[in-house]
């Protein structure tokens, strides 16, 4: 494994090795900003069989009638985010052991974007499909 397919939580407890290239995409939407505590997330999604836990498990939050994010139980790190029923899982773009490769393509939850936040406005985006 190398570092760019490597990652993990804060303390290190939680460790990940991911097995193909990842789809990267910012979201803007209320739930990932309070999520992450921060203006928007940035997720890294792939196939569920791609993803290879090397550590502690992350424990999980219900956060909404469709999905449920992945912590790490000491750290509390944000670890991932999981639709029910896709057969894809997204991690924090953060926890990668070099997050610097993990451009993101484009732009989702646009309709939550604070006015403040102006990165990477030539990509394209769109606005949040979930509804419950």
């Amino acid at each position: 494994m190398t570092n760019d397919t490597t990652g993990g939580c804060l303390c290190g407890a939680v460790r990940f090795a991911i097995t193909s290239e990842p789809r990267v995409h910012y979201c803007h939407c209320g739930m990932c900003r309070r999520a992450t505590g921060s203006a928007f997330a940035v997720f890294a999604w792939l196939p569920r069989p791609a993803l290879h836990w090397l550590g502690a498990i992350p424990r999980t939050y219900r956060s909404s009638p469709i999905a449920s994010r992945g912590f790490c139980g000491n750290c509390g790190a944000a670890i991932t985010l999981d639709y029910d029923g896709s057969d894809e899982i997204a991690l924090h773009v953060g926890c990668f052991d070099a997050p610097g490769r993990l451009a993101p393509a484009y732009h989702y939850g646009v309709e939550g974007r604070l006015g403040w936040v102006d990165i990477a406005r030539h990509l394209p985006a769109s606005r949040t499909k979930q509804r419950w």
